[in-house]
């Protein structure tokens, strides 16, 4: 039985609970939030026949539990030091995205997890959903040839949703629209794409809010795809779409939540057939854990999503193409 600690009990923690209900070999048994309030009301909801311990530190959850594995769902600039002493604490670590807020931190701790012999996976729900690995599977087969370029936008009406929380505020974000809803379409690219991103050139527009609201971004990646991005916090109209530009093909998907795809291909149908199971991401780890499975979005791909994210903020603020590997220093 893996037992698992799960630090900040909001709301997105309920999918994971879901996703773990019907487990006999994985569950949740320590909950630990600032807010004991918060606590409560997820035990209340999810846990009427089970001990759920609460506590109001980690230090306090990892002194009084036998732990195997954490669940990090806390504001994103808190997750390195929560990882941190997770693997400390011999657990293994599921993050939610973004794994770090620097891509410095980000090598250091997928360094850390490498030596510890620990999984360390992030929350990313592109690499669980079929039509994703679908098309990466293509695009590593070269089916249509090779991938040359990809462009895509995100629409949400962020700025106004997320006011007054948390999430607008750089000090526990790092970051706004484009390192927290943007994060789903950045990292279906980076997943996808498989390379480090080697030269970026961004705008971002924060209207007048403390953190970026709107934002665009090309990029060129080590492999030679190029890549466009547009992200928007301002926009009643939620949206997301990507567009995958092969030598053979173009490829259209959900670049947000994956639910669908269209292949534009000599000879082959718009809508393929895809047998392949969707494995939600807290399963995935779990399995990975026991050995069943690898990890489907590794410290691999919160590297290089940090990497893209110091180049895309860097770019803004000096107005110039940057490398995000040379910020390091």
């Amino acid at each position: 039985m893996i037992n698992i600690g799960v630090i900040g009990s909001g709301g997105i923690i309920s999918k994971h609970i879901r996703h773990l209900a019907d487990r006999t070999d994985a569950g949740i048994t320590a909950l630990c939030d600032v807010d004991p309030d918060r606590i409560q009301a997820t035990r209340e909801t999810y846990f009427e026949d089970k001990t759920v311990n609460g506590y109001a530190t980690p230090e306090d959850m990892y002194n009084s539990e036998t732990l195997e594995a954490v669940i990090i769902t806390t504001p994103h600039t808190l997750h390195y030091g929560q990882a941190v002493q997770a693997l400390e604490a011999d657990c293994h670590v599921f993050l939610e995205k973004p794994m770090t807020t620097s891509s410095k931190d980000a090598l250091q701790l997928a360094a850390k997890a490498e030596a510890q012999g620990k999984v360390v996976a992030v929350g990313y729900n592109t690499a669980s959903r079929p039509v994703f690995q679908y098309l990466r599977e293509q695009i590593r087969n070269k089916t249509w040839g090779s991938l040359e370029m990809v462009t895509g936008f995100l629409s949400q009406n962020w700025m106004t949703m997320t006011a007054g929380l948390w999430r607008q505020d750089p000090a526990l974000s790092g970051g706004g629209q484009a390192y927290d809803s943007g994060a789903h379409i950045l990292n279906s690219l980076l997943w996808s794409v498989e390379s480090a991103p080697e030269t970026v050139f961004a705008f971002t527009d924060n209207k007048d809010c403390a953190v970026d609201i709107n934002s665009v971004m090309s990029i060129r990646f080590a492999n030679g795809v190029l890549a466009n991005i547009t992200i928007s916090g301002n926009c009643l109209s939620d949206g997301g779409h990507m567009a995958f530009i092969f030598e053979q093909a173009l490829v259209e998907i959900d670049g947000w939540g994956g639910s669908w795809i269209k292949v534009h291909a000599k000879d082959q149908p718009e809508t393929p057939e895809i047998d392949i199971p969707e494995v939600f991401p807290i399963i995935n780890f779990v399995e990975t854990i026991q050995g069943k499975t690898q990890v489907a979005a590794s410290t691999k791909n919160g590297i290089n999503h940090s990497l893209l994210m110091d180049g895309i903020y860097a770019s803004a603020r000096t107005g110039k193409p940057v490398n995000p590997a040379a910020l390091q220093g």
